[in-house]
């Protein structure tokens, strides 16, 4: 029964999560609506289910660690926080609005939850890293997840992170890809193919997993085992996500990386959302 309300609640915040994207998109009339809803069932299982974090002490010393390296997407962090307590709901209408805290690009500042303020693409896994090798330095338990866009991984910064993290056996990180193969101006194979992409972080020295980024069950069982059988390597979960989930005339269209959704195209989404 308690297994069942769990999957119950994640269900429900994964759809709470994409109704606030739309809506905060469309107040704001910010973009990045595509890029946030393919990572709302990736957050909805890591905080419905995995991450040890607690809203009433969102520093504390030994809480996991979540970056979201693909800055862009922050109106779903923003949603996620607020859905799990963090922050007043009521909150999440000032996205992008001036003087708001709940900026375009994810900000700690102010923000109770948030690790780190990202944007600029490429540094959410560097950072990560060093936060994994200083637990293991200080001997805590915690875990550190970080979450990177597929475009990203065309920043050479990150397999400077992917080569130290295995280097120094940091099986307390996990990187998570939205593998949802559209960048902002064109499908990524065009732009710079990644394959064979999890051949290339297993020879970095990493254990790899790939899912169904959409499929709970599946996202459950790859960030609910955290360490390999082998141990003393870094995990990577490539999660294979559609651009625009949920929102059936958004989904893998490259238009929807920078539009933002008004007048019609507003009220068929939120009805389409609504009514799934």
């Amino acid at each position: 029964m308690r297994e069942n309300a769990t999957r119950c609640k994640v269900t429900t915040l994964a759809s709470k999560i994409r109704r606030s994207v739309v809506e905060m998109t469309h107040l704001g009339k910010s973009s990045h609506v595509g890029s946030a809803l393919s990572i709302a069932d990736i957050l909805a299982v890591l905080y419905g289910e995995i991450l040890q974090v607690d809203p009433d002490e969102p520093s504390k010393a030994d809480r996991d660690r979540f970056l979201l390296s693909k800055g862009h997407a922050g109106a779903a962090v923003y949603a996620a926080l607020a859905h799990s307590g963090f922050m007043p709901e009521d909150v999440l209408a000032q996205h992008y609005q001036n003087g708001s805290k709940l900026s375009g690009h994810v900000s700690h500042k102010g923000v109770p939850g948030v690790e780190l303020s990202t944007g600029s693409l490429g540094h959410g896994l560097g950072v990560a890293t060093g936060m994994a090798k200083a637990a293991k330095l200080q001997k805590r338990d915690h875990r550190v997840y970080c979450l990177l866009s597929d475009g990203e991984c065309d920043e050479g910064s990150n397999w400077e992170a992917i080569l130290f993290a295995a280097h120094h056996k940091l099986d307390n990180l996990t990187a998570i890809v939205d593998y949802n193969k559209i960048q902002s101006l064109a499908p990524v194979a065009d732009t710079l193919g990644l394959e064979p992409f999890a051949d290339k972080w297993k020879a970095f020295g990493w254990n790899v997993v790939e899912v169904d980024g959409h499929d709970h069950a599946d996202l459950r069982a790859a960030f609910a085992n955290g360490q390999p059988a082998s141990g003393q390597q870094p995990n990577c979960v490539i999660c294979h996500t559609t651009k625009g989930k949920g929102v059936s005339f958004m989904e893998d269209s490259v238009l929807w990386h920078y539009r933002t959704p008004q007048g019609d195209e507003y009220d068929a989404a939120v009805k389409e959302l609504d009514n799934a």
